[in-house]
């Protein structure tokens, strides 16, 4: 396995793998192949929370289990970063992996399509061909996401291209000195604005 370091291939010997060949269009079979699915996805999720390294949660968002949605986070200098995640079951699934979206990151960085679709390695695709249809969702996240984060989140936090939640405008429900409650204060300080009228509620 050429291409990944040793805790991503101890990581992937863990999953378990996938019998079905089935794919979206395939009626009852599908069925069992997101059977098979949910129970590799259970154990890899399982197998990161008891090695303290749990970075996604993932669903189906919708109930024919060809659109999940989610998030996956990277902590980088003791600091977590959170990323919307989603993907499509391709029609010819599980012969094609699926193309693993970040949308808040497109245009971010060169390692990704339009739409946010993230650029795998050149090693990625010919093991999966060789694992069809072994391979599934956890291992695609395995193998495809977290080596991608752990790459690029550094290299985007460093550049600033990215910030971290608590660097941004915050915005809470607060209550200003004047007694007024407003939403969305410019100028936080213990939920206090510090100011008997500030530039949002006053008028």
């Amino acid at each position: 396995m050429e291409g990944w370091d040793a805790g991503t291939k101890s990581a992937l010997t863990q999953i378990p793998l996938l019998t079905s060949r089935a794919g979206p269009r395939d009626g009852e079979a599908w069925k069992q192949r997101l059977k098979e699915e949910y129970k590799a996805l259970i154990a890899y999720t399982s197998m990161n929370k008891t090695n303290d390294n749990d970075w996604f949660r993932i669903a189906p968002a919708n109930p024919e289990g060809t659109r999940w949605e989610g998030s996956c986070w990277y902590v980088h200098n003791l600091r977590r970063y959170d990323f919307p995640l989603q993907f499509d079951i391709p029609v010819t699934y599980p012969a094609t992996a699926p193309e693993i979206e970040l949308p808040t990151l497109d245009g971010k960085t060169h390692k990704m399509y339009r739409g946010g679709k993230i650029c795998l390695t050149v090693h990625f695709k010919p093991l999966w061909a060789k694992n069809c249809p072994r391979f599934g969702i956890a291992h695609a996240l395995c193998l495809g996401l977290a080596p991608w984060l752990a790459a690029e989140v550094p290299i985007l936090v460093d550049s600033g291209m990215v910030k971290h939640k608590d660097d941004e405008t915050i915005f809470v429900f607060s209550r200003c000195l004047s007694g007024a409650e407003f939403d969305g204060c410019k100028t936080v300080f213990n939920n206090q604005c510090g100011f008997e009228y500030c530039e949002i509620c006053y008028f």
